[in-house]
């Protein structure tokens, strides 16, 4: 029998950027066990329904006890765990294939929201309790993060009677990202950022249903 896994997703780059913390962090967990569970990490494109499409493929795949995507959050200064995703998408900026939807429903006919069904409260006690920066957030915005945090939510309401706890958290942008900004804005080391994200799932396996 295959052993536990955790399915972390993170996106390539996108908005004229060569890097996105969110798949460098999720690309240095992959592989690795946190609390008993091997962690399997996905690229997602930032393209509205490609992306979408394919974290709910690789939850099917690979049956995980918990997801939990992950995106880049240029401006916040913490890791920011989301709790609620919105059926709406109003994109400031076109995605990676030229897609700038305006005022339209990630899913048709589906619900208003979705609540993450992770532990956040214990995910934030533990990350102040590592000495990593975090926060619990109210908005995913209403950008290719949140299309995919509530396409995640809504196939797991939806499909899977026994379905995995899933959430989305936000990343900083990494150092380097901010030094070619004015202003000096927040940032994270890739390393902090990496710890910070197998200390909430840690906490979220710990904490159970």
């Amino acid at each position: 029998m295959a052993s536990p896994c955790i399915l972390l997703s993170g996106f390539e780059p996108f908005d004229c950027e060569s890097v996105n913390p969110s798949w460098l962090v999720a690309q240095a967990l992959h592989g690795r066990r946190v609390g008993g569970a091997r962690v399997v990490s996905v690229c997602l494109p930032c393209v509205f329904d490609e992306a979408s499409g394919a974290l709910v493929q690789a939850v099917r795949r690979h049956q995980p006890l918990l997801v939990l995507a992950l995106g880049q959050g240029g401006g916040r200064a913490a890791l920011s765990m989301e709790r609620v995703a919105i059926n709406v998408v109003d994109a400031r900026i076109p995605d990676n294939a030229g897609a700038q939807p305006v005022d339209s429903p990630v899913v048709p006919g589906a619900p208003t929201a979705y609540f993450a069904t992770l532990p956040l409260k214990a995910m934030l006690q533990a990350l102040r309790d590592a000495g990593v920066p975090g926060e619990v957030s109210q908005s995913a915005g209403t950008f290719v993060c949140n299309h995919v945090f509530f396409a995640l939510m809504h196939a797991l309401a939806t499909t899977s009677p026994d379905r995995a706890r899933a959430g989305f958290m936000h990343l900083p942008w990494l150092p380097e990202q901010a030094a070619r900004r004015a202003g000096s804005p927040p940032s994270l080391p890739l390393a902090t950022q990496v710890e910070g994200t197998r200390v909430v799932l840690k906490a979220a396996l710990a904490a159970g249903a």
